[in-house]
C-alpha cells in the first residue's frame, strides 16, 4: 500500500508522496504532513528480534517511505547507520535497577537526534533525485540544543544543500554550544538568537512560510526545507528505535512476544514521545508512554487538564532540549483526536497563536489515554542522576533523569508493573556541570571540557570522541541576531539579491 501524505489544516485532497513531503519538511498552510492512511504492519517480532537495528528501520520505514525503492531505502540506511555509532547495537537497551534504558547517544554528537538526522540528508538528496529538483535545498532550523549539531553532522558538505541554524544564545549547556560553533562544514551556518527556543522555532516556521521569501529564494535557485522534527523525514526513523527496543527485550529474554512495556519520554518539542505512539499504531506492545517533563511542564497540564496554555513562566533548566513552551509535533496528535479534522485543528491552532492557548473537547480528552503525564523540579532531576549512580553504578543526563523521575512518579500513581523502558537521549558528558552537581551534591565552579575531565575523573566512562575533538575545534560560527531580524540574517547568508 502506497503511503501518501495530506495537511493537518488543509481541507482540500492535495496529497504528496513521501520523497515530496520530505524535501518540502513544512506543508504551505503551516500544517504539518502526516499520512492519509496509517500504514498497516504485521511484524512478527520474534523474527524482528533477530535482526539489527538496520534490518528492523527497514522494516519500519519501508512503511512510511514507500515512493523509495528498495535499494534507495538500503543505501539510505547502511550510510547512517554504521561506524559513526560507537556501538554496533545502534540503540542498545540495558537493564539498570528495575528499569531498561534504551541508549540513544551512540552516534556522532552523543544525542538521540542522530538516530533521525543521520538518515535525513540520505533521503533528502535520494529525494531530490526522484523528483528532479534543480534548486539547492537550504535546511532552516531551530534548535533547543540538540538538533542543530546532529543536523549540521548530517548535512555537513552535503552536496546541493545548505543548513542553517538558530539556537538560543544562553539556553544550551556550554558542551552543546561548542559542538555547534566549531562545526564544520562549507555548507554549515550557527547563529545564536537573543531569545529562547520557543521564539527561534516560531520564527523559523513563520519564515518557512513566508510567501514573499519564497519567491526570492527561488529567483535564486533555492528552496527551504527543515531538519526539525516537524520533517517526515526525520520523524519517522524514530519509530524504528521503539519497534527496535521491543525486538531486543524479546532477545535478551526480559519479555515474551505480546507482553506490553511502557515507555517513559524525556518530552520538549513531542516528537520523540509521538513516535513512539507511531510504534504503538503499528502493533508495538505498548501500553503507556509517558510523557516526562521538567518545570516547563506545559505538556504535564495539556494531559492532565485538557488545556494547552503556553501563557507561563519560562524556566532556563539543566535539561535545556526540553524548555520548550510551544510543542509543535503536538499537533499531529491533535489532528488525531480530532478525528482528522483540518478545519477542527486549524482552529486549535490558530486558538493557540492568538491567545496562546486552546482546551481540548471532552470527547477528545478520551483519546489520551495512550499517556501519561508528569513534571520534576531540577531538584528532583539532579537526586534521580544521584541515585541512579550510587545505587547502580550508571550516569545518566539530566534529561534521562527527568525520565527516570517521572516513570517512578508512574509506577507509584498506577501500580503498574509492566516492563518501563528509559529513553535515554543523550549522553552525560553533554551536560557535565549539572550531573557532577547532581552526584556530588556540591556546587561546581566549572563548565564544558573542564567539568568534563572533571566527570571523567569520578565516572570512569571513556570521553566520547565528539567531546575530545572539541580540544583542538576551532571556533567558526560567532553570529549573533534577534528573533525579529533572523529573515534578514537569512538573506545576509544566501547572497540573495
Amino acid at each position: 500500500m502506497e503511503t501518501l501524505y495530506r495537511s493537518t489544516r488543509e481541507t482540500a485532497s492535495h496529497t504528496m508522496t513521501s520523497s515530496q513531503a520530505v524535501l518540502q519538511g513544512l506543508t504551505p498552510d503551516g500544517g504539518l504532513f502526516v499520512p492519509v492512511e496509517l500504514p498497516r504492519a504485521d511484524f512478527d517480532f520474534d523474527q524482528l528480534a533477530t535482526m539489527s537495528y538496520q534490518e528492523v528501520a527497514y522494516e519500519v520505514l519501508k512503511l512510511f517511505f514507500t515512493d523509495y525503492t528498495p535499494a534507495e531505502l538500503h543505501a539510505c540506511i547502511d550510510a547512517a547507520y554504521g561506524d559513526q555509532f560507537d556501538d554496533p547495537a545502534i540503540a542498545p537497551v540495558k537493564k539498570h535497577g528495575e528499569p531498561y534504558y534504551l541508549e540513544l547517544f551512540h552516534g556522532p554528537t552523543i544525542a538521540f537526534k542522530d538516530l533521525a538526522l543521520q538518515i535525513l540528508p540520505h533521503l533528502m538528496t535520494t529525494a531530490a533525485k526522484k523528483n528532479q529538483l534543480t534548486s539547492e535545498v537550504v535546511i532552516l532550523t531551530a534548535t533547543s540544543g540538540d538538533t542543530g549539531k546532529a543536523a549540521m553532522a548530517g548535512f555537513a558538505d552535503v552536496p546541493q544543500t545548505k543548513i542553517i541554524v538558530f539556537y538560543p544564545k544562553d539556553g544550551v549547556s556550554a558542551i552543546q554550544k561548542q559542538q555547534m560553533i566549531t562545526q564544520a562544514g562549507a555548507n554549515t551556518y550557527v547563529v545564536a538568537i537573543n531569545g529562547n527556543f520557543d521564539e527561534a522555532q516560531t520564527k523559523v516556521k513563520e519564515l518557512l512560510n513566508d510567501p514573499d521569501l519564497h519567491a526570492q529564494l527561488a529567483a535564486n535557485q533555492f528552496q527551504f526545507s527543515s531538519a526539525n522534527s516537524i520533517n517526515i523525514g526525520r520523524l519517522f526513523p524514530q519509530v524504528a528505535y521503539y519497534v527496535y527496543a521491543y525486538a531486543q527485550l524479546i532477545k535478551q529474554g526480559q519479555i515474551h512476544n505480546g507482553d506490553e512495556v511502557n515507555f517513559s519520554v524525556p518530552t520538549g518539542n513531542f516528537g520523540d514521545i509521538l513516535a513512539g505512539y507511531y510504534a504503538k499504531q503499528l502493533g508495538t506492545p505498548i501500553q503507556k508512554l509517558v510523557c516526562a517533563s521538567n518545570r516547563n511542564n506545559v505538556l504535564t497540564d495539556f494531559f492532565n487538564t485538557g488545556t494547552y496554555n503556553k501563557n507561563r513562566e519560562f524556566f532556563l533548566t539543566s535539561s535545556p532540549s526540553m524548555d520548550i513552551l510551544v510543542s509543535s509535533n503536538l499537533e499531529r496528535l491533535v489532528f488525531y483526536l480530532t478525528g482528522s479534522d483540518p478545519v477542527a485543528t486549524a482552529k486549535l491552532m490558530s486558538d493557540l497563536k492568538s491567545t496562546g492557548h486552546y482546551t481540548l473537547t471532552p470527547t477528545m480528552r478520551a483519546m489520551v489515554k495512550d499517556f501519561w503525564a508528569g513534571f520534576v523540579t531540577e531538584n528532583q532531576d539532579q537526586k534521580a542522576i544521584q541515585h541512579v549512580y550510587k545505587a547502580h553504578h550508571y550516569t545518566i543526563d539530566p534529561h534521562t533523569a527527568v525520565a527516570t523521575a517521572v516513570a517512578t512518579q508512574y509506577r507509584e500513581a498506577t501500580k503498574d508493573k509492566r516492563p518501563m523502558v528509559i529513553v535515554s537521549t543523550a549522553s552525560p558528558y553533554k551536560f557535565p556541570q549539572a550531573v557532577l552537581r547532581a552526584i556530588t551534591g556540591h556546587p561546581v565552579d566549572v563548565d564544558g571540557l573542564a567539568a568534563v575531565d572533571q566527570l571523567h575523573d569520578l565516572i570512569q566512562t571513556p570521553i566520547p570522541a565528539t567531546v575530545e575533538n572539541l580540544r583542538q575545534a576551532t571556533v567558526k560560527h560567532d553570529q549573533v541576531t534577534d528573533p525579529a531580524t533572523m529573515g534578514t540574517t537569512i538573506k545576509t547568508i544566501l547572497k540573495l539579491r
